[in-house]
């Protein structure tokens, strides 16, 4: 259920969103205000250069093999420019028509990675204008190193989505006035190969930032992150004309956007003071009940996956590393799978401020630990426990992980002045999470 991401920036060195400052933390230095933003992976004022990250550390691969089986997902928008350069032939020279090279030591890091963590392994491919070098359709020499590369080397890619959220097209590293026309024409060559030489190979998709046709016009923000900014083309644009169909449905999902973007869609913000609120952690589910319906149209009977999921767009908010978050972390993993099965992606595992793990240090956060249960103890009935949501009781109810008899039962307290009293038919084991404060960055755990 609990997967997440490792961007493709990670992997090859590369921008990604700045850490806060201690000010903007303590909220005593302000945001400056953003004029506009042309593309979400240079976007230079708010980004800064990380080095690629070191997926042989121990302590990494201990902490996220403790996860338990996941997948995990090599994407974002900075793949979609990468070059792979994996017979080691640019020396480092970025070939024309991308923006960033894929080394073959770092592509085996990544295969290594995730066969030492008995993961499965999501990517999205290129799909700029390299990948278009007469202007028209997609050519798949990429695509095609990429993954005869990885069967050679014994571990296998099991899931595809064409590109990352190519409903904001050339803002995503799309050409220069590619449409969605174009892209389901590209995606039906990229499946159809897929189809005929990796069968087993999972097409996800659209991964889109969200649609805007999903909005509840009565609720605040799409649930969509940056999408709730930019212009962007719709789901049905996307897949009504393509012919292979896909396995799995996907889309990214945020509450809103982050602080240092809030200038831009102040609407599509919410402020830490509402993180805890009922109206807050229900855009969740509101947005999974909306995206099945599109499921439901594109891949019925398939499964809905989140392919990007954290508090908000824009490399977190700056409670994302804190106690806070946890309330959000939980009850959308606990409303989603009251809607449909699948699989939530989180951004990030290791990456700026809302991952579940300090970037170079790799210490755990709150909501590290907060999935660490869910994975160990939830499993995969789910029963309804007709109890609506109220401030201090958001209550799921799930089958054990370990098959014993029994149920499990997550219950959320979001309120900050009230205590909730549980009564249980039978003796039970009982984990708190709790923290010294609502913003700590230190999870107390009392068994």
């Amino acid at each position: 259920m609990v997967s997440y991401n490792i961007e493709m920036t990670e992997v090859t060195g590369g921008t990604f969103w700045k850490a806060y400052t201690p000010g903007q933390i303590e909220g005593t230095e302000d945001f400056p205000p953003i004029r506009g933003i042309q593309d979400a992976a240079a976007i230079a004022d708010l980004m800064q250069y990380y080095p690629p990250i070191d997926l042989y550390n121990k302590r990494l691969r201990a902490l996220a093999r403790e996860l338990g089986p996941a997948w995990i997902r090599v994407s974002g928008s900075w793949a979609t420019k990468t070059y792979y350069d994996l017979d080691d032939m640019t020396n480092g020279k970025v070939p024309d028509g991308y923006a960033s090279v894929l080394t073959r030591e770092q592509w085996i890091g990544v295969l290594d990675y995730v066969k030492a963590v008995g993961g499965k392994l999501l990517i999205s491919v290129s799909n700029c204008d390299g990948d278009h070098p007469d202007g028209g359709p997609l050519d798949l020499t990429q695509a095609k190193k990429i993954f005869d590369f990885s069967h050679r080397y014994g571990v296998e890619i099991d899931a595809i989505e064409f590109m990352n959220e190519p409903n904001m097209l050339g803002m995503s590293g799309a050409p220069a006035g590619y449409t969605a026309a174009d892209y389901a024409r590209d995606q039906d060559i990229l499946n159809q190969w897929m189809r005929e030489n990796y069968p087993s190979c999972l097409l996800v998709g659209p991964c889109t930032t969200g649609d805007s046709t999903t909005a509840d016009p009565n609720s605040r923000g799409l649930g969509a992150g940056i999408g709730s900014i930019v212009k962007t083309c719709t789901t049905d644009e996307l897949l009504a004309g393509t012919k292979v169909k896909l396995d799995v449905f996907s889309y990214h999902y945020y509450n809103g956007v982050s602080e240092r973007m809030a200038s831009l869609a102040p609407n599509a913000h919410w402020s830490g003071d509402e993180a805890h609120s009922d109206e807050y952690l229900a855009v969740a589910p509101k947005a999974a009940k909306a995206h099945s319906v599109l499921r439901n149209k594109y891949v019925p009977g398939g499964q809905m996956w989140v392919t990007e999921s954290g508090d908000a767009g824009g490399g977190g908010d700056t409670w994302a590393s804190t106690y806070l978050d946890v309330l959000r972390t939980l009850n959308e993993l606990g409303s989603f799978t009251t809607i449909t099965d699948g699989v939530i992606f989180h951004n990030t595992l290791a990456s700026s401020d809302y991952g579940f793990l300090e970037h170079g240090s790799f210490k755990t956060r709150p909501n590290y630990y907060a999935v660490l249960l869910w994975n160990r103890l939830m499993g995969t009935t789910v029963y309804d426990c007709d109890n609506p949501d109220v401030e201090g009781a958001h209550i799921y109810c799930h089958s054990r992980k370990d098959r014993k008899p029994g149920v499990v039962y997550l219950v959320i307290n979001n309120s900050l002045t009230r205590t909730t009293t549980v009564e249980l038919p039978k003796k039970a084991d009982r984990y708190t999470l709790s923290a010294e404060h609502i913003r700590s960055t230190v999870m107390r755990q009392v068994q």
